[in-house]
């Protein structure tokens, strides 16, 4: 990983890809959604101060284990003046979405257990099949559109 001086403050776009390991394409995107910011430059460059290191550090580590970016933001939006999470906020954070990923997991794991039965009948039944019908509540009171037929009535026909 290149080293930046300590004399250098901010990071142009390519010295923060280069150093996080994140894609331009992605640092402007996450700027996009409010992840991370910049000031522009009288030639209207970005400009990233040094602590957007650990920022995107943190979005790509809370990427990984498949937390949402909008849970992310809002994580990072609860930080006092919006400063740099530290090892606790991570800790805290990740306390909090543990149950959350421990839900995905499960279903997960549902999921593959089905799949290894489903392989095993080969059968792939719209009516039976817990892969293709998954938690089928509806179809428990009886076959068709029972959402729009309960929701919109009967339809009048011409």
């Amino acid at each position: 990983m290149p080293q930046l001086p300590e004399k250098i403050h901010e990071l142009t776009v390519g010295q923060l890809s280069a150093r996080s390991g994140a894609a331009v394409s992605a640092l402007h995107f996450y700027e996009s959604k409010g992840l991370i910011s910049s000031r522009r430059t009288s030639g209207n460059q970005r400009r990233y101060t040094r602590d957007t290191l650990r920022r995107v550090a943190f979005v790509r580590a809370a990427q990984r284990v498949g937390i949402p970016l909008a849970t992310i933001r809002e994580a990072l939006a609860e930080l006092p003046e919006e400063r740099t999470p530290t090892r606790a906020d991570w800790a805290r954070l990740s306390e909090a979405w543990r149950s959350e990923l421990d839900d995905r997991i499960n279903q997960l794991n549902r999921l593959r257990d089905h799949l290894t039965d489903c392989i095993g009948c080969g059968c792939l039944s719209l009516a039976t099949c817990v892969l293709s019908n998954p938690d089928d509540v509806f179809g428990e009171r009886g076959a068709g559109s029972r959402l729009m037929r309960e929701d919109r009535g009967p339809r009048a026909h011409s």
